[in-house]
């Protein structure tokens, strides 16, 4: 079980390590990497957008008695913008993506190595690895910053209508408390840290699909593989740049 892992990992990193080669090497699938940015980012707004505001709300609700026991209530706002922009945002946003997102593109391209299309274009003189994965690892790096930005301002939003609830707050004193108060500190790990997540995400989704079984169960087998594995690495990624950050912030 042990050398499997490990070939395994040499197996996926010899994959990856493909990638910046292929990405400034000619010909360039614009087109291609256009159509992946829209699938899988602008489709993907509504399901994480729905996603945040219930957390928003959520999140909200469970905290707010207990800052207004230790009599903190005040600080609230800035500990929800803190909160999702740092970290529940980005991280609610890469776990969610990655189970649609590398679930989906591991079992399309897994299909595509079952029907033999993957074989084909190799024979009709395409590059696959450019045109399937350079493309939809493009798509996810660029687009989960994204779509993480839009996820914490309507958590954001979802926090202001969850304190609402019970109490009279204007969104503008709402937008001074949480916004305006944040810094670079806070801003810089949790916009760096979208973009790593974007990057295995979509590596992950790839390298299964590519790497899958030639059979219909293999498809299916890839798909949960590689939900699994995003997952986790989302976390194990998260874990590096937190702890970076922390051990900076003593220099």
């Amino acid at each position: 079980m042990k050398y499997n892992l490990i070939k395994d990992l040499r197996t996926f990193f010899s994959f990856a390590s493909k990638f910046f080669p292929e990405l400034i090497t000619p010909e360039y699938e614009i087109s291609e990497g256009l159509y992946q940015s829209y699938r899988i980012g602008i489709k993907s707004l509504g399901l994480i957008s729905l996603t945040a505001c219930i957390i928003g709300v959520v999140f909200c609700l469970q905290i707010q008695p207990y800052m207004i026991d230790f009599g903190v209530a005040s600080e609230l706002p800035k500990i929800l913008s803190i909160a999702i922009i740092r970290e529940v945002g980005p991280v609610l946003t890469a776990l969610v993506f990655a189970g649609k997102i590398a679930s989906s593109v591991s079992a399309e391209l897994a299909s595509m190595k079952v029907t033999e299309q993957i074989d084909a274009m190799e024979v009709s003189g395409t590059n696959p690895y450019k045109y399937l994965v350079v493309t939809r690892v493009i798509a996810c790096t660029l687009m989960l910053p994204f779509l993480s930005l839009i996820a914490s301002l309507v958590a954001l939003i979802g926090a202001f209508l969850a304190i609402n609830f019970d109490s009279n707050i204007s969104f503008h004193l709402f937008f001074n408390e949480t916004i305006l108060k944040l810094n670079i500190t806070d801003l810089f790990p949790a916009f760096l840290k979208t973009y790593l997540f974007g990057f295995a995400i979509g590596m992950v989704g790839c390298y299964k699909g590519f790497k899958s079984k030639s059979n219909t169960k293999g498809v299916g087998e890839s798909a949960n593989s590689a939900v699994v594995v995003a997952s986790i690495l989302v976390f194990i990624i998260d874990l590096i740049v937190v702890s970076i950050t922390y051990l900076l912030g003593y220099l």
